[in-house]
């Protein structure tokens, strides 16, 4: 025969089957395991049986289900402005009755539209690379959310130099490509073509806090097809891991002048011919002058006495002595 204080409280003489009877009455549903008929004293108990479950799952599955869930969006989410530019950001809420909203930023803002759930604003004047941070506060609690503004400079000016421009076939020779000034810089790719041909291509890694100067070279040795086709560089901006998109920009076409060494016995008749020519050159001349002068004596002695005559006078030719 059992107690009547165990009767009087709901609670069996083993407090352990109690408990075991109680969870298996809250999982019976759920959970498929061999068990006893219940008991008639967890019967009377079925009601506190499915409430402390209840209660339980509820703080587990829910926490915080007194608060108000809501989020903070900004669009867009990257951005890429040029330098100097201006922008449009939109920062909104799930939240149906916000207390307060804004943006924050270092940089010169405008409100252009505003709704209890979002606003707009343009930024103007982006000379740096900066943070937007978009908040809002509902039911007392605040919520923000940050955009990455990125600022670039296009490379609109690429430069090609040859060194030298003219070569002979077989000696070495640089083609250096350079853009003065480019933001941001990790996000550069300078390629050097050979006509269709890729030579080299190079990404700069590194990033640069200012605006900052970038070379790629190659060296090469000079061969005859390579004066048949331009020499170009390539610069290449892709911001599309920042919200923008791929600018390229291109250099003047550079061409190289091949021309062939002169080979050593073709050197050597060239030398010979022109000291031949020069020999002859100077002989003729001196032939000239000694014959000049032979047939100057000549004529002078042939006709001494006549020369002399005339020479004379004329009182001395009209009374000789």
């Amino acid at each position: 025969m059992q107690s009547s204080a165990p009767r009087r409280l709901g609670i069996s003489a083993n407090n352990h089957s109690l408990t075991l009877c109680c969870l298996c009455v809250s999982l019976q549903e759920t959970v498929a395991i061999p068990w006893e008929p219940v008991d008639p004293t967890c019967e009377m108990l079925s009601f506190g049986c499915w409430g402390l479950p209840a209660a339980l799952l509820t703080l587990l599955c829910c926490p915080g289900s007194g608060e108000v869930m809501f989020e903070v969006h900004m669009w867009p989410e990257r951005l890429a402005v040029e330098i100097t530019g201006s922008l449009e950001v939109n920062c909104s809420t799930s939240c149906p009755n916000p207390d307060t909203g804004g943006l924050e930023t270092s940089l010169n803002k405008i409100l252009l539209e505003q709704h209890p759930q979002w606003r707009r604003f343009l930024i103007s004047n982006v000379t740096q690379d900066s943070i937007l941070s978009c908040h809002f506060t509902c039911s007392e609690k605040q919520k923000s959310r940050n955009l990455n503004v990125t600022v670039y400079q296009l490379p609109t000016q690429v430069v090609l130099k040859l060194q030298p421009t003219r070569v002979v076939v077989g000696k070495p020779f640089t083609i250096e490509c350079s853009v003065p000034a480019v933001k941001p810089l990790q996000s550069l790719t300078l390629t050097l073509f050979h006509g269709k041909e890729t030579l080299q291509k190079q990404t700069f890694r590194e990033a640069a806090p200012v605006l900052q100067e970038a070379t790629v070279t190659f060296n090469s040795t000079a061969h005859r097809e390579d004066g048949l086709l331009n020499f170009s560089c390539q610069a290449e901006l892709d911001l599309r891991a920042h919200g923008g998109r791929i600018f390229h920009s291109m250099s003047e076409p550079q061409i190289l002048e091949i021309y062939e060494p002169v080979q050593d016995n073709q050197m050597l008749i060239v030398i010979t011919a022109v000291s031949v020519l020069l020999f002859l050159f100077v002989t003729s001349i001196l032939l000239c002058f000694i014959f000049g002068q032979h047939l100057h004596q000549r004529r002078t002695g042939t006709y001494g006495v006549l020369a002399a005559w005339r020479r004379l006078p004329r009182a001395f030719r009209a009374h000789p002595v």
